[in-house]
């Protein structure tokens, strides 16, 4: 009887065909950590109005609330990310969402804006390791080819978890009081965690993974040997400061959408707490869509031929000019808005997804936490000026307008930098 594909040795260098799929429980397991990531930080945009009222914050205090958030968030990503390389994917995510998690109860016990400013804080410290250990599991269980569909996957987690929280946190406001929102969605962390402990391990290691997908998962040139990488020397290559710089840009735009939407709903046409969740709902369910169908149509690209450099940089592009007309979403009507901010929040999902994996494409698995790291410390900091700003402006003004215009016009900077940076995607020789 002829041998199925699964169990023929396949030739020097081929692909088995039936190579099991076990990587994919890793990536669900990413996919949930990042949602539960989003959905302890989305509570309290959700909750903005309420607690303006209840505690006696104004425009420029919130503006400071989040951007205690944002400076935890990049102080952590200047060391996570190494010491995610150093310690290794599994400790390092285990420890970061203990931390994360407890800092999204605390918030139930504050009372002044200072003291959700000290949560925020401790929040960001403990959230800041989220997306460099996912992207060095990603860099570890997937080859080049899957690895912006993985991305793309387990970045949705961001886009759920935006829609699970306007979704329940009213239900949960309403019936037991604010303090339990923040208290229940700090513990989905800890059922995510005795999952993880159970489930994860490196390839090379994993006790449930077949000898066929560990060949397809290093099917790609080995990494070149190399001892312990200078954190400051990475700094040196044009290819991080294209990902710093892309992320710099367009990173604190999505922090305006987590932070600021529900905001802008309710001061723009009128939206309570309990009338915010259909618009939201309805912008999140699209940026799932732009995530993974960033990361499928990129990986489907590559399939069909096209080079790595090619097929990332014209997802990046489209994604880009996607986003343009969202300067005119705080001068149109309601659904008009809901319409314009879903297809700019799914084109920004799209072009994180495979902006993300160029990092993976460049740099060696031992480099990929460093660099994702430094890219969200830039993107943080980007987040700390600009939460600061729309503070101000918003205070002063009343106007979303001049949001909106930097919202549009951010990305097609940042493609035009990093292609400058980057003339082509190509793996880096460290020395």
């Amino acid at each position: 009887m002829k041998p199925s594909a699964s169990v023929i040795d396949p030739a020097p260098g081929a692909v088995p065909l039936k190579a099991g799929h076990y990587r994919w429980v890793i990536c669900s397991l990413l996919f949930f950590a990042t949602t539960i990531n989003y959905i302890d930080r989305q509570v309290l945009g959700i909750l903005a109005p309420l607690l303006q009222t209840e505690i006696g914050w104004n425009e420029i205090q919130y503006g400071y609330i989040v951007t205690a958030f944002q400076a935890a968030y990049a102080l952590g990503l200047i060391v996570v990310g190494r010491l995610i390389d150093r310690f290794g994917t599994k400790i390092g995510y285990s420890v970061s969402i203990v931390l994360w998690s407890i800092a999204a109860m605390a918030h139930a016990v504050t009372r002044s804006a200072l003291g959700f400013g000290a949560a925020r804080f401790a929040l960001g410290l403990g959230e800041s390791a989220n997306f460099p250990a996912a992207i060095k599991a990603i860099a570890e269980w997937f080859p080049k080819r899957e690895r912006a569909l993985a991305t793309g996957i387990f970045n949705s987690g961001a886009n759920i978890g935006a829609v699970v929280a306007p979704a329940a946190v009213p239900f949960i406001t309403v019936t037991y009081g604010w303090q339990a929102a923040f208290i229940a969605t700090g513990l989905l962390g800890f059922v995510w965690l005795i999952a993880w402990l159970l489930v994860y391990d490196r390839p090379e290691t994993h006790g449930k993974l077949t000898a066929q997908e560990l060949a397809l998962i290093q099917s790609d040139q080995p990494d070149p040997p190399s001892g312990k990488i200078p954190w400051g020397s990475l700094l040196s290559y044009r290819q991080t400061w294209a990902f710093v710089a892309a992320k710099f840009l367009t990173d604190p735009i999505w922090w305006f959408y987590l932070y600021w939407l529900p905001k802008f709903l309710n001061q723009r046409f009128g939206l309570d707490l309990a009338h915010l969740g259909l618009p939201l709902i309805i912008i999140y369910t699209m940026t799932s869509v732009g995530s993974i169908g960033g990361g499928w149509i990129s990986g489907v690209l590559i399939r069909k031929g096209w080079s790595v450099d090619r097929a990332r940089k014209t997802v990046m592009l489209a994604s880009a000019l996607l986003i343009i007309p969202i300067v005119v979403a705080s001068t149109v009507t309601q659904w008009w808005a809901v319409a314009l901010i879903a297809l700019a929040t799914a084109a920004h999902q799209a072009w994180s997804a495979n902006l993300f994996t160029t990092v993976s494409d460049m740099f060696p698995r031992k480099a990929v936490g460093s660099v994702i790291g430094l890219g969200g410390m830039a993107g943080s900091i980007g987040g700390m000026l600009i939460a600061a700003a729309i503070g101000f402006i918003l205070e002063l003004t009343g106007s979303y307008l001049f949001v909106f215009m930097f919202a549009g016009s951010a990305y097609i900077l940042a493609l035009a930098i990093f292609a400058l940076l980057v003339p082509r995607i190509d793996t880096v020789e460290l020395v």
